[in-house]
């Protein structure tokens, strides 16, 4: 008697679509990314520390009130020590600045945020078409790329914030219509990489065009580099932020970090020793701008395809 050997095989199950393959595809991404990036103790760190500012600036209204802001409903006196009911003092007007610290955070995190991407956009465009159409176009992107880098950038800014209105939104157009030459740059040269690869030039043979090659693989190749430029612009948007500010070239209605140190300023808190009007939003704009650097630092190496932790 010879024993059985063919087996049932289980019904065949119903094959997924193109739309499931590319979510569990995009979902198996995000999954290798999280993992690469953990390894990185610097990037969990400033990425917690992100979390915690994000979070305490989303809660302001609910956590210090909006009264805070009020000259007329302050609760302090004028230039008080930190005690245990103003835990950082207060400022000239008898506010706390702990809740103006809070509440600067939403419009330094905000105008870092908006900045940036308009910066990343503005350098990403010129990039690829400066790096795709290599003719007279891309001569003239590149000089005028050129001009704006070996121009100072907070001149410019200063210049522009100076005759446009005194808004949020002149900050972020200051700062994003300066910034933007090194990404520019950066990008064209991850172009031109891109479209000389063999796969390229089998794309044109069948037929397609310049939108296609430049939508369906040169933009793929280089959101890698673009996601780390925006992470990295950050930081450097906010210190711009903070510095216009500072200059009295920011927007006089609302409350962000530079502002508080050019009230200070105003205030005589240099002269008069009131360490606690400077130190709080200075040490805050520093943290923050260290804690996009060391994210910007860490998804560049996950990302980099030339790196050992992207391989």
């Amino acid at each position: 008697m010879t024993a059985r050997t063919d087996t049932v095989l289980p019904p065949p199950g119903r094959t997924p679509g193109p739309r499931a393959l590319a979510r569990r595809r995009r979902r198996a991404s995000a999954a290798r990314f999280w993992r690469r990036y953990r390894a990185h103790r610097s990037g969990v760190l400033g990425l917690l520390a992100l979390v915690l500012c994000g979070l305490l600036a989303l809660t302001a209204p609910w956590t210090v009130g909006d009264e805070v802001r009020s000259v007329t409903r302050a609760t302090g006196g004028p230039m008080e020590g930190p005690s245990s009911a103003f835990w950082l003092g207060t400022d000239q007007f008898g506010r706390d600045l702990f809740g103006l610290l809070v509440w600067g955070a939403r419009v330094s995190l905000m105008v870092g945020l908006l900045a940036a991407v308009l910066s990343v956009a503005i350098g990403a465009l010129v990039g690829i078409t400066a790096g795709h159409f290599r003719g007279w176009y891309g001569t003239v992107a590149m000089r005028v790329t050129d001009w704006f880098l070996v121009m100072p950038t907070l001149v410019l800014a200063i210049a522009l914030a100076t005759v446009l209105s005194r808004s949020l939104g002149t900050v972020v157009l200051a700062i994003g219509v300066t910034t933007w030459p090194t990404t520019a740059r950066l990008v064209r040269a991850q172009t031109m990489a891109v479209e000389s690869r063999p796969y390229i030039e089998r794309a044109r043979a069948l037929g397609g065009g310049h939108r296609h090659v430049m939508l369906r693989h040169v933009v793929p190749n280089v959101l890698p580099l673009v996601l780390a430029q925006t992470t990295l612009g950050i930081s450097g948007a906010i210190l711009a932020e903070a510095t216009l500010a500072f200059l009295g070239l920011g927007d006089p209605t609302v409350t962000s970090w530079g502002g508080m140190l050019q009230d200070a300023r105003e205030a005589g808190a240099v002269s008069a020793g009131h360490w606690w009007y400077l130190v709080p939003p200075g040490l805050a704009i520093a943290a923050v701008a260290l804690a996009f650097t060391l994210c910007g630092r860490a998804v560049e190496s996950v990302l980099n395809p030339r790196s050992g932790a992207a391989r």
